[in-house]
Parts: C-alpha cells; structure tokens; sequence
C-alpha cells in the first residue's frame, strides 16, 4: 500500500479500508514522518496527556509558514500526529489557527477506531500546535 500524499486522499483511502488496514495506514504515515533528531525530544517538546510519549516541535520558515517535526514511541500514536501534521504542514500560523483541526479529523472517527489510550492525546496535540500558532501570529 502507497502512503498517500495529501490530506483529502488520505481520507479517501480510510474510507475504503477496513480496521486492520486502517491500523496499517497510520503506521505507514508515521513511518513517513521526517525524523525528528533526539536533542529536540525535551520536556519542551513533549505533548502532555498522551499514553505514548509524542513530541512536536515547530521550526518557523524564512517565509512565516511554520513547519512540524513531530515524533512518539509508538507507531499508531505516530501515525495519528502524522495524520495532524498533513493538516498544518507548512502552513502560515494565521492559516493554521483558522483551520478547525478537530472537525478536519472527524471523518476518520479515531475515536471510534481506536482505544482510548491512542486517542487521548489528540486534543493536546491539536492544542500546542495551535498556541505555537497563535504565539508566533501575534
């Protein structure tokens, strides 16, 4: 299975699948993640309230637009911050704070898919990218 590209096709590809393979799709976008050096996975970094440890760490660009590596020690939990980050990629902090994430990802219904302990960190992951954000928009 090809690791799609963008946003919108991963979603499309989500639908079709079923659980085991929704699993495999997750894994496969975390493995695709670029790697994040070990001297950026500080306490700073860290992303509180996950059951894995995930780290997020925000370099802002020459351009203004903000860019993401992100990591965690396991691999669906990487595969969920994956799936945020295709989101925010790149983005300019004004367009990442207009973006509602969290309705972004309701299609996937992870939620639903996933036990509580992979899912429990979502909305502190969608909350330090969005301060990051919002700190360097102002």
């Amino acid at each position: 299975m090809a690791t799609p590209q963008s946003f919108d096709d991963i979603r499309e590809e989500f639908d079709l699948l079923d659980r085991e393979d929704r699993y495999r799709l997750l894994i496969d976008l975390g493995r695709a993640l670029e790697p994040m050096p070990d001297a950026l996975k500080t306490d700073a970094t860290k992303v509180r309230g996950c059951s894995a440890q995930v780290w997020v760490y925000p370099v802002a660009q020459d351009d203004g637009r903000l860019h993401f590596l992100a990591d965690s020690d396991a691999h669906i939990t990487k595969g969920i911050v994956a799936l945020i980050l295709r989101l925010v990629q790149d983005r300019t902090p004004a367009e990442i704070i207009a973006l509602d994430i969290r309705a972004e990802l309701e299609p996937f219904d992870l939620a639903g898919q996933l036990s509580s302990n992979r899912t429990q960190g979502i909305p502190n992951m969608i909350e330090l990218i969005r301060a990051t954000a919002a700190r360097l928009a102002a």
